[in-house]
């Protein structure tokens, strides 16, 4: 039945691209994305069911690809990142109605969407080296071009397909080159026949496979400094293509990671999970940073991915870390909370996305400078926005929350592991939680805030309209799993847990209790978020009603009305509100030598004196210095070839077959 399912859903999806191409423009739109939400819905029943029930389904079709066939195989683990994106291709795909009703689009656009979301549920249950490269090619391919649906509205967005495509074929011909490094030394490229014979490999040419597939899918998920990529894609990609890349495509990366490293390798050797951790502590800092200083709301959100991607890195590491030196209980508890701050991230960072989404159409800017005012023209995507970044922010009572508290209870558990090289990483780990905790905060303080508080900056924000009920539909659903998931966090700790049988070597004893709350099983620590939010709800309702019936008697003063961000001021203006740029101002300060910002600062005088300014313009643009440091040099070098390479095709014949015969000629070199 599972088995059934997922491949309707599989079946589905092909369709809905199909009729995207095929349907005339009033029908296309409709045509691609019902089929798409449908595909979602039976492959959420297909994994739900491998999920509940712990059985894995395997299947080999012998007519699709030559010689070998497709192989898929769907247990825990798979299933788990299966239903993940599942959730979020359906409310893209019922957000993509409205969105795409805006601006009729074209076959192309419309065929993409389902085509990527196709290859996203494909992922996961790939089982041979051959299956795997073939849809995580055609993940890459369909991905790209949905990033270029819209690249003639902005002339940015090729840019960052170009950038896309480079990292993302570079970091597949890692992926390539260490599966069939590996998959030539276990006779077989099976992913069943690669477990069953991972014993004979060498130590040099396991960790040679776990470096090679470990930097090309980390490449994928946007850990530093590979993530060059998302902070340029994310924001010119259109909106349901966003959270498609950001709510399951990276999460993939962090997928290939597990499967290689613990599936197909054993676990291995501690080094290698040490290394996933620093590439989590860093991606985790730095992006923070980045979030919390962008004014632009994509670029923010781009940036905040890289962050909690790194926070999900340092479980994992911990996790693979603590189970390399026998600390079975501590791992599992750390890699459950990090799969489920995986499965949390897609809710909030989808409906951020949206969100998102939803602000650019209504105003026609990203620019967090020019917004405001917001709430009242937008309420329900306010509300959407803000429930999701509080969730992302780990508001408690929310999801964010409650899988940052188990991570970090997790982390804190592992000190008593037997290796002082593990207690540095879990120790680096629990510093990055408490400083990207307060970036994060600061991010999401200033995205609400600016955006949607105090008044209008511009004449599109104060024009804004609502967008439509299925726009609105699409983010509610994610927000709504952000509430479920903070109220009750417990309802997923089963299905965490088989995937996490799944993952580890051996196996895992379940480390969290089932229940609503999280009560950690061998070890000191619960919570029950339901108890908390209802006292919250208690108190408030009890403070507004002795507020209502003793407004007086109460011994307080009647309460003065502001304006919400206009720093208690009356009158205010929007020129005297506080910006995104100079809200973030102390925080570049502070951290001036990671950002470099660049000031530009124009004043123009008036004609009667110098001393009077008739108008001052500010600029500030903050680069990534890891591109400019480690990228910059080598595109200038490739550039330079380039130029050299374009003396040669000068449309002589005599060179073409001088140049034919030289190649000729070292060809029979190296065969002699």
């Amino acid at each position: 039945m599972s088995a059934t399912a997922y491949l309707t859903g599989l079946g589905a999806a092909g369709i809905a691209a199909v009729l995207g191409a095929l349907l005339p423009t009033r029908w296309r739109l409709l045509g691609a994305m019902v089929p798409g939400a449908l595909a979602c819905l039976a492959a959420l029943v297909g994994s739900g069911q491998v999920l509940l029930s712990g059985r894995s389904f395997s299947l080999h079709v012998a007519q699709v690809l030559p010689f070998t066939g497709i192989d898929l195989s769907l247990d825990p683990l798979g299933a788990l990142f299966v239903a993940t994106t599942a959730i979020v291709g359906l409310a893209a795909s019922c957000y993509s109605v409205g969105y795409g009703a805006h601006r009729a689009p074209g076959r192309t656009a419309t065929a993409t969407v389902p085509a990527f979301l196709a290859t996203l549920l494909l992922v996961p249950a790939a089982a041979s080296v051959a299956t795997f490269m073939v849809a995580w090619e055609l993940m890459a391919l369909t991905s790209l071009l949905a990033l270029l649906t819209e690249h003639r509205q902005r002339p940015e967005t090729r840019d960052a397909a170009q950038w896309y495509a480079g990292m993302t074929h570079a970091g597949a011909a890692a992926v390539l080159l260490g599966l069939v490094l590996l998959a030539a030394h276990a006779g077989g490229q099976s992913f069943a026949a690669i477990a069953a014979h991972r014993g004979r490999l060498s130590a040099p040419v396991a960790s040679a496979v776990f470096v090679l597939t470990a930097l090309g899918f980390a490449s994928k998920a946007g850990a530093v400094p590979l993530h060059v990529w998302l902070p340029r894609a994310h924001p010119e990609a259109p909106s349901p293509v966003s959270a498609l890349m950001s709510g399951a495509m990276v999460n993939l990366g962090v997928y290939g990671i597990l499967r290689t490293g613990q599936d197909l390798l054993g676990g291995g050797q501690l080094w290698w999970w040490l290394l996933v951790a620093a590439l989590g502590v860093a991606s985790a800092f730095f992006g923070a940073l980045h979030a919390a200083a962008s004014t632009d709301v994509k670029r923010l959100l781009a940036y905040s991915t890289v962050d909690n991607v790194g926070l999900v890195l340092v479980g994992v590491g911990a996790a693979g870390a603590l189970a390399a030196g026998g600390e079975r209980v501590p791992a599992g508890l750390v890699l459950l909370a990090a799969l489920f701050h995986l499965v949390n991230h897609a809710l909030f960072k989808g409906c951020l996305f949206l969100g998102a989404g939803a602000l650019q159409q209504a105003t026609g800017t990203r620019d967090l400078d020019r917004l405001g005012g917001l709430a009242r023209r937008m309420p329900v995507t306010a509300a959407l926005f803000a429930v999701a970044a509080l969730s992302i922010s780990a508001l408690p009572g929310l999801n964010g929350f409650a899988s940052e508290w188990l991570l970090l209870e997790g982390l804190l558990h592992g000190f008593a592991s037997r290796s002082s090289l593990t207690d540095a990483a879990l120790l680096a780990g629990v510093a990055v939680f408490a400083v990207t905790g307060g970036l994060t905060a600061t991010a999401f303080v200033k995205a609400v805030g600016v955006g949607f508080l105090g008044r209008a900056r511009s004449e599109a924000a104060r024009s804004a309209l609502e967008v439509r009920p299925s726009m609105l539909a699409g983010g509610g659903l994610l927000a709504g799993g952000c509430v479920v998931l903070g109220v009750v966090p417990g309802v997923a700790v089963p299905v965490l847990d088989r995937a996490v049988a799944a993952t580890l070597a051996g196996g895992a004893p379940g480390a969290v209790r089932a229940g609503l709350g999280l009560d950690l099983a061998s070890l000191d620590g619960a919570i029950a978020p339901a108890l908390l939010v209802e006292g919250l709800l208690a108190a408030a309702i009890v403070s507004w009603g002795v507020l209502r019936l003793f407004p007086r008697g109460a011994g307080l003063r009647r309460p003065r009305r502001s304006e919400a961000w206009g720093c208690g001021q009356e009158p205010q203006s929007a020129r005297t509100e506080i910006t995104a740029t100079s809200f973030a101002e102390p925080l570049q300060r502070v951290f001036a030598d990671v950002l470099r910002p660049d000031h530009d600062l124009e004043v123009t005088h008036a004609d009667e004196s110098r001393y009077f300014p008739e108008a001052i313009s500010f600029h500030q643009r903050i680069d990534d210095a890891v591109e400019r440091v480690a990228y910059g040099p080598v595109i200038g070098v490739v550039a330079r070839w380039g130029r050299l390479a374009r003396r040669g095709p000068n449309g002589s014949v005599h060179r073409y077959l001088g140049l034919g015969f030289a190649a000729l000629v070292l060809i029979l070199v190296f065969l002699a």
